[in-house]
């Protein structure tokens, strides 16, 4: 038997699209800022002109799984971040977004065989938003750091020659290795799409 892992380290070939929800932008500009860092600091070219990363920004976190699917449909990317914010009101508005969007995140990575990282905050005031978006920490970072463990360790999965029923499948990231099982390892046991070609 074999324990596969995500790295944070083997990122030169990976590609990721950023889905974000426009509206309170106060709040996804800085899960944006977050994410991107994280991928910076981890060898990851940022910049949309770049190979690595493409943008989409939609009107808000509603919106964000149909672009996410269709992002991830296209076989271009090894994963998928979705970043929004939905601030409770008076109405059961809060309920019905939140519910869907989490749905319809969970349902793009299901159908799609892509990682598709939820990274829409569900909070009851702008206060909690803005803490979870860089006044206490920013968890821009936390669903960067998901996106490169789930790309990394897909990549491993997939390499060993396993399709999904869409026929996806990918080679093994270079220098990834599995280790064997053993008791010592197993206690418990802005809309921006650019046009790049997919080298």
């Amino acid at each position: 038997m074999a324990v596969f892992e995500g790295t944070f380290t083997q990122t030169d070939g990976l590609r990721f699209a950023i889905v974000i929800g426009r509206f309170n932008d106060l709040v996804t500009n800085k899960l944006l800022e977050g994410c991107q860092d994280c991928l910076k600091r981890h060898g990851i070219d940022v910049n949309p002109q770049g190979t690595q990363v493409d943008y989409a920004w939609v009107p808000g976190s509603f919106e964000v799984p149909l672009v996410a699917r269709q992002l991830a449909l296209s076989g271009r990317y090894d994963a998928v971040i979705c970043l929004g914010a939905v601030i409770r009101g008076q109405t059961p508005h809060f309920d019905y977004v939140s519910a869907e969007v989490s749905k319809g995140i969970a349902a793009a990575g299901f159908q799609t065989g892509v990682p598709v990282v939820f990274g829409v905050l569900t909070t009851d005031t702008m206060q909690q938003a803005l803490e979870r978006a860089g006044i206490k920490s920013n968890l821009g970072w936390e669903y960067a750091m998901s996106a490169l463990e789930m790309a990394s360790l897909m990549r491993q999965v997939k390499g060993l020659g396993i399709a999904d029923e869409f026929g996806n499948s990918a080679p093994p990231l270079p220098g990834a290795s599995l280790k064997s099982a053993s008791p010592e390892l197993a206690p418990g046991t802005e809309h921006n799409i650019s046009e790049h070609s997919n080298s």
